[in-house]
Formats: C-alpha cells, structure tokens, sequence
C-alpha cells in the first residue's frame, strides 16, 4: 500500500515539474499569451477580408446569373475559386510569403492575413453564393415587378435573406479558419502552435504545451459556436 501511495506522489510531482517547466519556468506561458494574441488577429483580419472578398464574387455571380452582365469578371472568380479550392491553405501561404512578398518588408502577419483572408474568401463566396440560389427566384421578379431596379432588389430583398440562410455555414467556415491558422509557424509567425513547438523544443515534453493549446483551441471555438448561435436566434425573431 505505501508503495502505491509513493508513486501516486511520484507521479504528481513528475505532473508538476513537467507543468511548471512547460508553463511557469521563464515566463513561458508569455509565449503562449503571445500566440493567442497573434491567433485571434490573424483570424479576425482573415475573416474581415475573406467575408468581403466572398460577398463581392457571390454578387458577381448571382448578377451574371440573373442578368447575364460581368461575364469576364465572372469568369476570373470561377478561375479564383477553382485555384484557391485546389490547393493546400499551407501551400498558398508559403507561396504568398516566399515569393510574392519575397522581397518586402511587410510584417509577416500581415501577409498571413492576406493568405488566409484570400483562401477564406473563395470558400465565403460558395457558401453566400448557395445563400442567394437558395433564395427564390420570385423574390427578384417579385421586386422588380414593383418597379424596384435590380439593384435596389437585391439590396433591400436577396441579400439580407441570403445572408441569414449562409449565416450557420459561415460560422463553421470562421471556426475553420481559426484552426487552420495552426500553420502559421511556416513563415515564423509566433501563433498558438508554434509557441507549443518552441516551448517542447525547450524541455523536450510536448505533453502539456499540445493540451494545453488544444484546450485553448476548444475554448476559442466554443465560444464562436456560441455566438453563432446567439446570432441566429436573434435574427429568427
């Protein structure tokens, strides 16, 4: 029995030396503040700017399928969804960094945004796009029969209930985008994973950082599943 009871202890002390070692020990959940901080700037800064990209390729499309206008200008989204779509997120920002921003100066979290906003958008505009084909076309015949030109139907009419019906799969896309910002590291932006990977490097245990991110990452997206919700039951009043 005390045998037994000796290593419990044992275990709980070799439990806190590897905590303390991962997190207290030189101030290194400093780090791990410091990669949150950097983990919910690039995914608000890629959300605004996929959100806004998306917006404007759905609305080109759907007037291109409604009207027949913007052909061209269609056809390079096709082009731009179908790329973005094709190919890995971790491949688009290394491409983004290592040779379009080879040369630059611009802080890498900037371009990370960049690269994550544009993946984001193409994915944003599917989704707004199966919002507005979700809406009836008598909407839009409906409005203009009421001498509403096209444009003021699809603002006052088509969008607010295109919105509404994307707005679920947008709030998966957000919390997509909040995890897939784990590749940060590639260009050597101290996010959450990358300050696990340096702080494992340091004491050669990855049990703690890992979890203790992984419980981060959990209550990040939690807390976003939540106020989607929250979201969608105020607009179904």
């Amino acid at each position: 029995m005390d045998m037994f009871i000796d290593k419990i202890i044992k275990w709980f002390v070799s439990v806190y030396e590897n905590f303390y070692n991962s997190v207290i020990f030189e101030n290194r959940y400093e780090m791990i503040l410091s990669g949150l901080e950097n983990t919910i700037i690039l995914s608000f800064g890629a959300l605004i700017l996929g959100i806004v990209i998306g917006f404007l390729i759905s609305i080109i499309r759907y007037t291109n399928k409604q009207t027949g206008k913007l052909k061209i200008i269609n056809s390079i989204c096709k082009i731009y969804v179908s790329i973005i779509r094709g190919t890995p997120s971790v491949l688009q920002l290394m491409i983004m960094y290592y040779i379009i921003f080879k040369t630059s100066d611009i802080n890498s979290i900037i371009i990370g945004m960049l690269a994550f906003g544009i993946n984001s958008g193409a994915y944003c505009s599917e989704i707004l796009r199966s919002g507005f084909d979700s809406v009836d076309d008598g909407q839009l015949e409906a409005g203009l029969a009421l001498g509403l030109t096209f444009n003021q139907t699809l603002r006052t009419i088509i969008i607010p209930q295109a919105v509404r019906i994307a707005l679920p799969s947008l709030g998966n896309e957000f919390i997509t985008l909040v995890k897939e910002t784990a590749i940060a590291g590639y260009i050597g932006i101290m996010d959450l994973t990358k300050a696990s990977d340096t702080i494992a490097s340091r004491t050669y245990d990855y049990f703690f950082p890992l979890i203790l991110i992984a419980i981060i990452y959990l209550i990040i997206t939690g807390l976003l599943s939540k106020l989607m919700k929250s979201l969608e039951r105020k607009l179904d009043k």
